[in-house]
């Protein structure tokens, strides 16, 4: 009973458990890099969406016809041609005339409008943004079992933070530099919301 007391004993078990701490914040880190890229990354681009559109590349382009164009002589076939002259790569879907004077072009990526009377068109595609689209639709949790991948990466995340502050020793550690850097963090979300939510300032 004396040696379950023993301090070599004492020492032993705080080394299995820092070795354990150290491996689990290991392999945690290894496991989750890439969730963390497509959160991070993400968590960005959805940050500024008064920015930019972090899901789709818009793109407008005007252009104008010289021939005279009316609704009686534009059929899908002449429709067509105009895409391949003024769109070239996009594909038709349907088309209609809104107004008498105004023909609408759907397109695989957009759409055309065309002011039949003044012959000025104008182009609008929209076409998904790589990497970005993708992530953005993992971020948003699209599907059931993907929450618990998400929760299992959440929980991750606690235990990554949590074994994060004692895996270093000494002045450096938790018990040193650590514990202002830490105490740092912890007040950041505070005065934020103290200032914001709280409104106390």
């Amino acid at each position: 009973m004396s040696g379950v007391n023993s301090p070599d004993f004492s020492i032993t078990k705080k080394m299995k458990l820092r070795k354990l701490n150290r491996s689990l914040h290991r392999d945690l880190g290894y496991i989750f890099f890439f969730m963390t890229i497509v959160y991070g990354l993400s968590g960005i681009a959805l940050n500024h969406l008064d920015d930019w559109n972090p899901n789709y590349i818009v793109k407008f382009s005007e252009f104008q016809i010289e021939q005279q164009l009316t609704k009686e002589n534009l059929d899908k076939t002449q429709v067509t041609e105009l895409i391949q002259k003024f769109a070239p790569g996009e594909k038709y879907k349907n088309h209609y005339f809104p107004k008498e004077n105004e023909l609408k072009i759907f397109i695989k990526d957009g759409n055309i409008s065309i002011d039949l009377e003044s012959g000025q068109g104008e182009i609008e595609t929209s076409k998904r943004r790589p990497v970005f689209h993708q992530f953005n639709y993992l971020h948003y949790n699209p599907r059931k079992w993907w929450t618990i991948v998400s929760d299992v990466y959440a929980v991750s995340l606690l235990l990554l933070a949590i074994t994060g502050l004692f895996i270093l020793k000494g002045k450096t550690g938790i018990t040193g530099r650590g514990a202002w850097l830490t105490a740092l963090g912890i007040l950041i979300p505070i005065i934020y919301l103290l200032i914001y939510y709280w409104k106390v300032f």
